[in-house]
């Protein structure tokens, strides 16, 4: 069977830890888009792994595939694998030949093109990971893939066509002179080729290149369960989230797909877990309706950190929360949580199963409030409007629920829901029930021991 991970926020909703948490019952773990901008910390043995390409499950000693709908830079999973290894571990990652590779100019023209978006006042808040250009490389039908990399002649080919494109867009289109970037050779064919080539040698030399659709096809004709693993989240999925402040792929259900090379019908017979934050951030610009306080050069219209109406809550919420980019240390935005944005997700990815996260840091507040719906010229709105425009322009309606104490989470934990605080609970099955779907887990600290386990998908009927 097939369980399938997706953020029903702005990808920070903890789906590495809830990956961690039902690992132990997938045998693969695939991701299926996104690159080295997708971090996830998972929190294993008091040991915390912050890792932003290899799946979750390698730290469990599953299987981790990256499949064709991904954007692979090399330097980042040899450097991932290797750090993983000192600590002990042996992860086993296989690489879809189909997937993209991330070209050093990559990383270079996002940089530049987010500082002239920036000035422009229309900056997204990449991880400048070059992420973006090479998705645009790969639609361009001028992109490295994977297997490229495995015949230097067709790599050679490859970048004589592409890389004399990339230089004239620095010098022509931006203005600058190659040899005074900090990475000149990102942009010369013959050190480009050098280095790839080797890697291209490494790939082979330790197995790691597969069919990803035929390999994960095989795994399951075999018995196996795979895990779908989303990078970010349904709110910033191009097609389906508040565009232009998205990422360049999809994270909905439907990548998984796509992104796989598996049959829709697989996915959509398996278990389709929506991971939702208790409360909501985000890094970088763009709506948000709900939001308590800002983040200087991030909230549209704010000056300077301290001058929200309710600066010290947010504050408060991310400080207890930890709420800073995993592959950035960018502070995010906060606000209560969005249902007219969820309604939106499950809508989009047809959820099975909730996981909802991060209740704990809420606790001890007086009242916690959720926006119910928007007010968007005079009409209420039950779900996100199509455009961003539009979103920008919605007021929110809010529903307040009485307060949580502060308890010894880890006995909840152990107890089981029950044990969740009344009020709690009443804040949980609101989102629940008006997602009609059921909670699977719900996350009351960091560590996998600390999730309150309702429902294993695996066992679900």
């Amino acid at each position: 069977m097939t369980v399938t991970i997706v953020g029903a926020q702005l990808g920070d909703e903890g789906k590495g830890g809830v990956v961690d948490l039902y690992g132990d019952t997938a045998d693969v773990v695939a991701r299926y888009q996104g690159g080295d901008n997708a971090g996830h910390t998972v929190v294993h043995d008091g040991e915390k792994y912050k890792l932003s390409l290899v799946p979750s499950g390698a730290v469990r000693g599953k299987i981790g595939v990256l499949g064709n709908g991904c954007v692979i830079n090399p330097r980042t999973l040899f450097d991932e694998i290797e750090a993983l290894q000192e600590k002990g571990l042996d992860p086993d990652v296989r690489v879809a030949e189909r997937a993209h590779v991330i070209l050093p100019f990559h990383r270079v023209l996002d940089g530049i093109e987010e500082d002239v978006k920036s000035e422009d006042d229309q900056e997204v808040g990449t991880t400048g990971r070059g992420i973006g250009p090479t998705y645009e490389d790969k639609a361009g039908r001028r992109g490295v893939r994977i297997g490229d990399l495995l015949d230097p002649d067709v790599l050679r080919d490859r970048l004589e066509y592409v890389v004399p494109q990339k230089r004239a867009l620095i010098e022509d289109v931006y203005g600058a002179d190659v040899s005074d970037l900090d990475d000149p050779d990102a942009f010369d064919v013959d050190a480009l080729f050098e280095e790839f080539r080797e890697i291209g040698e490494r790939l082979a030399e330790q197995n790691m290149t597969v069919n990803a659709s035929a390999f994960l096809t095989d795994a399951m004709a075999d018995g196996e369960t795979v895990m779908f693993e989303g990078a970010q989240g349904t709110i910033i999925d191009i097609d389906h989230g508040n565009y232009p402040y998205v990422t360049s792929s999809n994270p909905t259900a439907g990548g998984a797909a796509v992104g796989t090379g598996l049959s829709p019908n697989v996915i959509a017979e398996g278990e389709i877990i929506g991971i939702v934050k208790g409360y909501l951030t985000r890094v970088g610009s763009g709506p948000l309706p709900t939001e308590l306080g800002g983040v200087e050069g991030d909230t549209p219209g704010y000056d300077k950190q301290g001058d929200g109406e309710n600066e010290e809550l947010a504050t408060y919420i991310r400080e207890e929360g930890g709420e800073y980019g995993t592959v950035t240390g960018r502070p995010r935005r906060v606000g209560w949580l969005d249902m007219p944005m969820l309604r939106h997700s499950a809508r989009v990815n047809g959820f099975t199963g909730l996981a909802i996260n991060h209740i704990d840091v809420l606790a001890g507040l007086d009242e916690v409030k959720i926006g119910h719906s928007y007010e968007l010229d005079g009409e209420e709105l039950l779900a996100m409007p199509p455009t961003t425009e539009e979103w920008g322009r919605c007021e929110a309606t809010f529903k307040t629920f009485d307060g949580w104490d502060d308890v010894d989470w880890a006995a909840v934990a152990e107890e089981g829901y029950d044990a969740i605080p009344e009020n709690a609970r009443t804040y949980l099955e609101y989102i629940s029930d008006e997602l009609d779907a059921p909670i699977y887990a719900v996350g009351v600290g960091p560590g996998r021991e600390e999730t309150v386990v309702v429902e294993t998908p695996t066992d679900a009927p």
